[in-house]
């Protein structure tokens, strides 16, 4: 299983302590880029800048691929603290199949870019007073090279992070599924509270983030593996960067159209979490052929009796 196979490496509590530290670390050197083009550009005018100001100083595609390089750090940091702190390769933090599922991977990257693409051109078509057109053909093909190249190593920093090295370790340590599905959904929910959607939309949007984590977990314990979560995950972000765009969201792009709209959100934000992720997960179990739901989601991670502590060490 996913989680209990994190038993055949180094997987003593300490290590993943100290390895988020390293992991944040990376984090921060790779936000160090983006503080000094700010700075260049800013000067001291930045402060008294919300954050949100000080990334519209700088130009829409540097800003994007200086603020994805931050994720890319912390994936190469995720990469490090496995292989050298845990001695774990890292197939066995992706899957618990004998080698990475790419189909699965693209499977769910598809599913979840076709709603995209149709919702968006839905509601085009419906609220065309809420849209310009923002295609500028130069902009816009750098921005998609940026965000096919960057997108995927930000969303699977998040896959790997949360789904994979912290499910994993909260995992062996508690030894159940159903404590390291909840709190790291509501930890990677939670870290979303700090995006300028929360301070337009208001606090029911933590719903979609949380109800997104959850979705994403169950994903990844129903399936035994990251590829359904990865390529999910990167789909969702790299359309919706490249289709649409607003003056309020945390990735500011050169995308197709631009959302001019005054936005607001009500329970009509429960939609997606109630209503079109179950339906997300009853395809992909129909697919996949998930059973026994409860003892996946909620069951015991039982140590392997035929390793011995010496041999964990």
């Amino acid at each position: 299983m996913f989680i209990q196979q994190a038993f055949k490496f180094k997987y003593d509590f300490w290590r993943y302590l100290i390895g988020v530290v390293i992991i944040v670390l990376a984090i921060i050197v790779g936000q160090i880029p983006l503080g000094v083009a700010i700075l260049l550009e800013g000067g001291y005018e930045m402060v008294n800048m919300t954050e949100m100001q000080m990334l519209q100083l700088l130009e829409s595609n540097l800003s994007l691929f200086l603020i994805l390089l931050s994720y890319a750090a912390g994936l190469g940091g995720i990469f490090f603290v496995v292989k050298v702190l845990h001695s774990q390769p890292i197939k066995s933090l992706t899957t618990s199949r004998k080698k990475i599922d790419w189909g699965r991977f693209f499977f769910a990257f598809g599913l979840v870019a076709i709603f995209a693409i149709a919702a968006t051109l839905i509601d085009y078509y419906a609220n065309p007073q809420d849209y310009v057109i923002n295609f500028q053909p130069r902009p816009f093909f750098i921005m998609l090279v940026i965000a096919v190249i960057m997108i995927p190593l930000q969303t699977s920093f998040e896959e790997y992070f949360f789904r994979g090295y912290l499910m994993q370790g909260i995992g062996t340590l508690f030894k159940n599924r159903w404590f390291p599905l909840i709190l790291t959904s509501l930890v990677f929910g939670g870290l979303h509270f700090f995006n300028p959607e929360v301070t337009k939309l208001g606090n029911i949007i933590m719903f979609h983030y949380i109800g997104t984590g959850f979705l994403l977990g169950i994903m990844t314990l129903m399936d035994d593996g990251l590829e359904l979560a990865l390529g999910f995950h990167a789909g969702n972000n790299l359309i919706t960067a490249v289709l649409v765009t607003a003056d309020w969201t945390a990735f500011q792009t050169n995308s197709i159209l631009k959302d001019i709209s005054e936005p607001s959100a009500g329970w009509d934000i429960l939609i997606p979490v109630m209503i079109v992720y179950p339906i997300f997960l009853f395809i992909m179990a129909k697919k996949y052929g998930w059973k026994d739901w409860g003892n996946r989601l909620f069951g015991k991670v039982e140590k392997p009796e035929m390793l011995k502590p010496s041999e964990l060490i």
